[in-house]
Parts: structure tokens; sequence; C-alpha cells
């Protein structure tokens, strides 16, 4: 079984861009692991492709049944990675990937899961802020907990925690390095 590989970085880096241009190249060659949230669907959003949206109830009950490789609670919601989304996507002959933040990449490298580590950090809190404010899915007081926590997230990545760093201030020679670091072999 092919290595797991964990993508992360602060919200508005570019991580969703990125996956979805690399599905599009490759659609049979990859699989991603489904986070369950417990936050609302933002249109567009489907359940059981973009997130398993489910309760608090039913998200508290996976964590006391140890279903989790690791969970977050964030704004108010609670965000997850079930050992089974890992392994329905190897069952399907896929390399899996997972885009979760600081806290999970520290309980991935706690788990018996052997992943291989990116992430995708952008140009600068600046930009972040710009690119976060162009969604206009975000609040004033979201985009200040977002850019709290996207600090957070580069010190963190400035300690060598991962296996590459990707700064995404052009589109094409990140997705350039990115497809590279994640179709080298294990």
């Amino acid at each position: 079984m092919s290595r797991p590989i964990v993508i992360s970085g602060p919200s508005g880096s570019g991580k969703s861009t990125l996956l979805k241009k690399l599905f599009a190249e490759y659609p049979n060659k990859f699989g991603f692991s489904v986070s369950n949230t417990t936050r609302k669907p933002r249109p567009g959003e489907v359940d059981g492709t973009d997130y398993h949206f489910t309760t608090v109830d039913e998200f508290k009950k996976a964590i006391d049944e140890g279903k989790f490789i690791e969970w977050t609670q964030f704004s108010g919601n609670y965000y997850g990675t079930s050992y089974k989304a890992v392994e329905d996507v190897s069952k399907q002959g896929k390399k899996c990937l997972l885009d979760i933040d600081m806290y999970g990449v520290k309980a991935v490298k706690a788990s018996h899961l052997n992943a291989r580590y990116l992430f995708l950090r952008p140009p600068s809190i600046e930009t972040l802020k710009e690119r976060l404010e162009n969604r206009g899915t975000e609040t004033p007081e979201s985009i200040q907990k977002r850019l709290s926590a996207a600090t957070a997230e580069i010190e963190y990545a400035e300690t060598g925690a991962h296996d590459r760093v990707i700064v995404n201030d052009d589109l094409e020679r990140a997705y350039s390095e990115f497809k590279d670091f994640i179709l080298a072999e294990d």
C-alpha cells in the first residue's frame, strides 16, 4: 500500500485549487480522504464528496468510539479524518490524500499512518487576507480567526515538520511542485 500524503496549509492557501487540478489530470490515481464536519455545506458542496456533513452528536459519538485519526474544533465546528475514510481510498487502489490542519498533522504523526507531509504556504499573510475576503463567504471575525490560525500553521511549518513546503505565489509553478511531490514514489 502506498503511503498517504498529508496536505496542510492555511485556509485560502490554494489547497482546493491545486487538488482540483490534480484530480482533473489524474482522475483515477488518487483518492481524497473525505473529512467529516459539523459545519453547514457551502453553495455547491456535496455530502460525501466535499465532506461528510454530520451533526455534533454524531461527531462526538465517533470521537468517543475512536473512529478519527485526527479531529479538531474550529470556529464552532468540528472537523475530522476517520480511519474509514483513508481505508476507503486504499480499497479502491488509489493513493490517499488528506487535507488537514496543523493539529491534524501532529495527530497523524502520532498515529500508525506512515504518511508523507506537504505544506502549502501563501506568499504572505496580506495575500491570504485578500484571498479570504474575495471568497465572500467569511465574516470579518472568521477572517481574523483564520489569519491567526494561518500564522500558527506557518510557524509550525518553519520547524521542519513537513517533507516539503511550497509557496503558492504562482499557480502553475506551485502546481508543478505540488504534482512532483505527490507523484514521487514512496
